[in-house]
């Protein structure tokens, strides 16, 4: 690559990293200007990113909770391991993000790194223990299993960025700002026509309490 630049164990380079982190970083600092509040903790659904992960703790600092998305994870995995050992890997990870526990999750989960290391599969076991209490967040949070599954991954941003992706596919220039800010206008309509509850919404209480022990907690620490 350019500039010297050295890919980490994401395929992420370094370079990319900081510049998505800035873009990151000026998008959260506006949030903040034009109003956004944070009273407490706030969970952060987020995929790997490392860049997006940066700008939250540099703005954000200890009040972002940070969940990274299972399905992401799982993806990165897929990539790492052989065909035939793909199967085995996608069904000990949804295993171990289903477990009744924090602590069986961990198990479950350092377990299946220290096999695919016994095995030859150093990159992915090492995916596995990268960024693994943030997979973990939904259930360390002790939410409803509907809700678990639902903050677990970024699903519901990335059905909105398809319906985006769609209507701005046949757009080969874009002029200035206004004319971006007309086609996600349609876009965001046409997405939102899509909308749906979140499945068990009237658990969302069990967050807010759960966020809220948390910053008691740390308060009272």
């Amino acid at each position: 690559m350019k500039d010297g630049m050295k890919r980490g164990p994401q395929g992420e380079s370094r370079g990319n990293t900081l510049c998505n982190a800035v873009v990151c970083t000026d998008l959260l600092q506006d949030l903040l200007a034009r109003g956004l509040t944070l009273a407490g903790r706030v969970l952060c659904v987020i995929d790997g990113g490392k860049g997006l992960r940066k700008a939250l703790g540099d703005v954000f600092g200890d009040a972002a909770m940070i969940q990274r998305c299972q399905l992401h994870k799982g993806r990165n995995l897929d990539a790492l391991v052989p065909k035939a050992r793909q199967a085995y890997v996608r069904a000990a990870l949804r295993r171990a993000y289903r477990a009744v526990s924090v602590t069986a999750a961990r198990r479950q989960l350092t377990a299946l790194a220290a096999w695919l290391e016994r095995n030859g599969q150093a990159d992915a076991g090492a995916s596995v223990r990268e960024g693994l209490e943030e997979t973990l967040t939904v259930l360390k949070l002790g939410l409803p299993p509907a809700l678990r599954r639902f903050f677990a991954t970024t699903n519901c941003i990335e059905n909105l960025i398809g319906t985006l992706r769609q209507v701005t596919r046949n757009i080969k220039r874009w002029r200035d700002g206004d004319m971006r800010r007309r086609w996600i206008g349609l876009g965001l309509l046409r997405a939102a026509e899509r909308f749906r509850r979140i499945k068990r919404h009237g658990e969302l209480g069990a967050l807010v309490t759960a966020l809220g022990a948390v910053t008691a907690a740390e308060r009272a620490a």
